[in-house]
């Protein structure tokens, strides 16, 4: 298979190198596609007016529903935090490997959950552990969206922004929980033990049980559609091209053969990885996700604490700015809006996708994986994008860098030198004003997130494809194929089109998986019971 994944590169060298050279393929269809791609990004992202701001009808639906979760769950992405960490640690794993036989009229299982009447329980099911699913799911999240998503919030919304951003990862935590939950509860296992599941099952089986067998397998379908197509997309040729981009503006390289050439070392990279499936993937994220997570969070850390006599007047900055913001920034409303949206792109709460790593866990109690799984907003959202905004607010008040409210098309003008400067260029210029020559570190770890994100979309487009055309192994090498081929076309085009095609149909698995989710919400909350009590947790 390898060898088949080499000759399909090498056979787009002369054919991508001559695209080069003309108009270029990607204008081409980057052209061609853009009226039906804003058709479809006008209907996924139709807007409604909140106050002064236009606000994606998706993005209500998301907040809603994650709302709902949480008080439906009573508050369960808080109150069981502390149980989602020790289960990432292994502190619970015995009980997947011990069954509690109780006998009429003996509550066997004591105080601290251990059990006097216990057997052995072989063959628990599943390919990765429960830190290697959480990171495998965090790696399709982590990126550019906590870097260079939230300065142009910021930008846009004023530090106040940073309050909602928080709310709201706070309450996609509830939406993760149960969708991952679902996610373990209805999966399927393939006779060479390999693990199938996500929205795509959960859709088809939950809502069969529910009586509602065609609607299921319709939401199913549709998922599973866009599930492909945003991993082709926005899970794949974004993230490389914006690596592409970062690697060719720290080394000052112009030309187009450069992205190309890079674009091939990317596709090498990544095939090795997803060669080997979910286990392979899940034994590299464990490793990359942690590294990126501590180089970042504890570079913004060191710049937080160079500045120290500034955190007070951040801080104040940002309270003021969340409930007294300028009209300027749209008031209130308008700044909370603009934190929600992009805690909401961000974490992908409530989307879906998710599930598809989780589902793989070795567990046979669903909820234990749904409670881990809440931990990823808390970690892309309540931590990772706090710290960018962070050090953005307290660098702009201490050397004005930029003012609040002054974007144009997701550029930020800068005072000194009236120069627009995108997301990423506006995170690493604060960065770089603490920490001298960052921008290094910075490329590295946009390459990294790229890297890992290109990894675990792989594998939810891949579910998503077995599930339309079947799991035999000519359909799994295809799909590997493609994906490693719109590597290649990511690092060497120029393809927003497309790429703003796919971040709406990524948007687009919102609506079934929503729907799946609430009518679902009583089977999570039987599964959060059932673990409770497999563990001995006092509610």
């Amino acid at each position: 298979m390898k060898r088949k994944l080499l000759a399909a590169l090498l056979f787009l060298t002369p054919i991508l190198t001559f695209a080069q050279e003309e108009k270029g393929i990607d204008q081409l269809i980057d052209e061609g596609f853009k009226p039906f791609s804003d058709f479809i990004s006008g209907i996924v992202f139709f807007s409604v007016k909140i106050g002064p701001k236009d606000v994606p009808v998706v993005i209500i639906i998301l907040l809603l529903g994650a709302l709902f979760f949480t008080l439906y769950n009573k508050f369960a992405n808080f109150r069981l935090l502390g149980v989602g960490l020790r289960a990432v640690r292994g502190d619970y794993d015995h009980i997947d490997h011990h069954v509690a036989e109780t006998m009429a009229g003996d509550s066997t299982p004591n105080d601290d959950g251990d059990s006097f009447e216990t057997f052995q329980k072989e063959g628990v099911v599943g390919e990765v552990t429960h830190f290697q699913a959480l990171t495998a799911a965090l790696s399709a999240t982590v990126g550019l969206g906590n870097i260079a998503g939230v300065a142009v919030a910021i930008a846009i919304g004023g530090p106040g922004a940073t309050i909602w951003m928080i709310l709201a990862g706070l309450l996609g935590m509830s939406s993760k929980l149960v969708e991952a939950t679902l996610g373990v509860k209805y999966r399927e296992v393939g006779e060479d033990g390999k693990i199938y599941g996500g929205p795509m099952y959960y859709l088809t089986k939950g809502l069969k049980e529910k009586g509602m067998e065609g609607l299921g397998k319709a939401l199913a379908v549709f998922f599973a559609i866009m599930v492909v197509g945003g991993s082709f997309g926005g899970g794949n040729m974004f993230q490389a091209n914006q690596a592409t981009a970062q690697f060719k503006s720290l080394f000052d390289l112009n030309s187009a053969s450069a992205g190309f050439f890079f674009g091939i070392f990317m596709a090498l990279v990544v095939g090795a990885v997803i060669i080997g499936g979910i286990k392979r993937i899940g034994r590299v994220t464990e490793k990359v996700v942690p590294f990126m997570g501590i180089i970042y969070v504890g570079a913004a850390l060191v710049i937080i604490g160079l500045n120290y006599s500034y955190i007070g007047g951040a801080f104040t900055e940002i309270w003021n700015g969340a409930f007294n913001a300028s009209a300027a920034l749209g008031g209130m409303i308008g700044v909370m809006i603009v934190g929600f949206q992009r805690a909401a792109f961000s974490n992908e709460a409530g989307v879906g996708s998710a599930s598809i790593a989780h589902a793989a866990v070795k567990t046979r109690f669903p909820a234990s994986e749904g409670i881990v799984a809440s931990i990823g907003p808390f970690v892309d959202t309540v931590i990772i994008c706090t710290m960018t905004a962070l050090v953005i607010v307290i660098m702009n008040f201490k050397d004005n860098l930029f003012e609040y409210g002054n974007v144009v098309e997701k550029e930020v003008l800068l005072n000194a030198s009236q120069t627009r400067i995108g997301g990423v260029d506006l995170t690493s210029l604060a960065f770089e004003s603490a920490i001298p020559h960052f921008s290094v570190v910075l490329t590295i770890a946009v390459i990294l997130f790229a890297f890992s994100t290109m990894l675990s979309w792989s594998y939810y487009g891949l579910q998503g494809w077995k599930y339309l055309f079947g799991r035999s192994k000519k359909m799994d090498t295809a799909y590997k194929v493609l994906f490693l081929i719109f590597v290649v076309i990511g690092s060497s085009a120029s393809l927003g089109s497309v790429t703003d095609f796919s971040d709406a149909m990524i948007f687009a698995m919102v609506f079934p998986n929503v729907i799946g989710l609430i009518i679902l919400s009583p089977k999570v909350k039987d599964e959060i019971n059932r673990y409770l009590k497999a563990i001995g947790h006092k509610k």
